[in-house]
């Protein structure tokens, strides 16, 4: 049987009979424990065609629901839909007595919490997966206050995990001629480096020194879950503003370019957060770039280094840097510093060093770099290459990094050991003069000043 014509029929269905339900007076807006009572009649449904009409229903109520109500919904959730200890213990003896496949294939599906179960059942409605998308959106926005709900977040992350994997992902090529629809989502979803208006994403992929290409998935529609833009360049770009204002890339032609730079990853959908896109995202662009243009020998990214000036402020606030370089890390407070030429040579002389201990060095709790873009790319194989002084003076780059950004490297031939070392042992591949920068603010935290 055709599964898209059920569903399309049960989601009509559903449709009409919360029409009728609202026009005999049945409240609107149900309530969590309304909510509760359907998703037990879905868990304990016998019928796919019975199971795709509940699940429909189910997410139509779950959308009518006020916050406070959405709320509560996933506090019973946490509590009444989680595995049943009885059960699993049980099913723990009869694997200690038999130790046979079908114990422990029962152990299993006695651990799995039945909200698993549930979201699966969900998952059958017309746009459920969207749907189940947006639910874990609002969970998340609940997490710093209610952690209790941690473990429903692990479900979905569990579940995510496997219907959103890279065989299920499908890479498209954005450009000018892309629905209308889909544009618009670029504009809003763009993260890195805003898009001002409808001309500024026409230079951003009209333009033939430029690409852009996300993942969708079949689930989801024409709702793209990550994008990367790519300037097409001679040599590796050390600043930001020329890209974005589409000033001479010196390519005229596309193969004349040496160079992909990617200046731009984001991700679409926060119900997906911490569900891993971009590190296949860059290797297959590079992939579809390598193909379309042979001639291009680097792959670079021009990323920002967001935390950088807040750890750089818990430095000069603290004794761990002598006094006089605290002092000329003072120069940041003047209005305009970037535009004197005279305060930001001075600044770079520090400051540059201080951003490579900060990448290389700085660890957060898992031992890992304190900064999240260097998480990303380090652990997807790529090399720390460069630190560009002043290479995003916008307001934004200067707030968050002093007006620093990073290129980070993407050697194909190093990428899987890069990748290894980096997550068995943390190792920062770095470039020789990212260590040299990295040496040099040891030696300035010490007091000492070398050439």
């Amino acid at each position: 049987m055709n599964m898209s014509f059920l569903q399309e029929l049960f989601n009509n269905i559903t449709q009409r009979d919360a029409l009728r339900r609202r026009r005999s007076g049945e409240s609107a807006t149900p309530d969590h424990g309304q909510l509760v009572a359907a998703c037990q009649a879905l868990l304990e449904s016998d019928g796919e065609a019975s199971s795709i009409a509940l699940a429909s229903r189910a997410l139509a109520m779950y959308r009518r629901l006020s916050a406070p109500e959405r709320e509560r919904f996933f506090a019973r959730l946490e509590a009444e839909f989680a595995a049943e200890p009885e059960r699993i213990d049980a099913a723990y003896a009869a694997y200690q007595e038999d130790r046979d496949n079908a114990s422990l294939q029962a152990l299993f599906e006695a651990c799995e919490p039945r909200r698993q179960e549930l979201f699966r059942r969900l998952n059958l409605a017309s746009d459920g997966t969207v749907e189940l998308v947006r639910m874990r959106e609002d969970l998340l926005a609940l997490l710093r206050d209610h952690p209790g709900l941690d473990a429903i977040d692990a479900d979905f992350a569990h579940l995510f995990g496997s219907w959103f994997n890279r065989g299920f992902l499908v890479l498209k090529r954005i450009d000018w001629n892309t629905p209308a629809s889909i544009l618009e989502k670029i504009i809003r979803y763009e993260a890195v480096h805003e898009i001002q208006d409808w001309d500024d994403l026409r230079r951003r992929l009209d333009a033939r020194d430029r690409r852009c290409f996300a993942f969708f998935h079949p689930a989801i529609g024409d709702e793209p879950l990550i994008f990367v833009e790519v300037a097409l360049c001679k040599g590796l770009p050390n600043r930001i503003q020329p890209i974005l204002t589409g000033e001479d890339s010196g390519v005229e032609d596309p193969e004349d370019a040496d160079s992909a730079a990617f200046f731009g990853i984001s991700n679409c959908q926060t119900g997906l957060r911490g569900i891993s896109f971009g590190n296949f995202l860059i290797k297959q662009v590079v992939q579809e770039l390598k193909h379309e243009l042979p001639q291009l020998k680097y792959f670079v990214t021009l990323s920002p280094v967001p935390g950088f000036a807040h750890w750089l402020a818990e430095q000069r606030q603290s004794d761990s840097l002598p006094g006089e370089l605290r002092k000329t890390l003072g120069e940041l407070d003047a209005a305009e510093w970037q535009r004197d030429p005279e305060r930001a040579t001075k600044l770079e002389a520090v400051v540059k060093p201080l951003a490579a201990r900060y990448l290389v060095h700085e660890k957060n709790a898992r031992g890992k770099p304190q900064n999240a873009v260097a998480r990303f790319h380090l652990g997807n194989g790529a090399e720390l290459h460069r630190v560009n002084w002043l290479g995003d003076v916008s307001a934004k780059g200067l707030k968050q990094a002093a007006g620093l950004m990073v290129n980070y490297l993407y050697v194909l031939e190093e990428i899987e050991r890069n990748h290894e070392n980096y997550t068995a042992n943390a190792a920062v591949a770095c470039s020789s003069e990212v260590r040299d920068l990295a040496r040099k603010a040891r030696k300035l935290a010490k007091g000492e000043h070398s050439k």
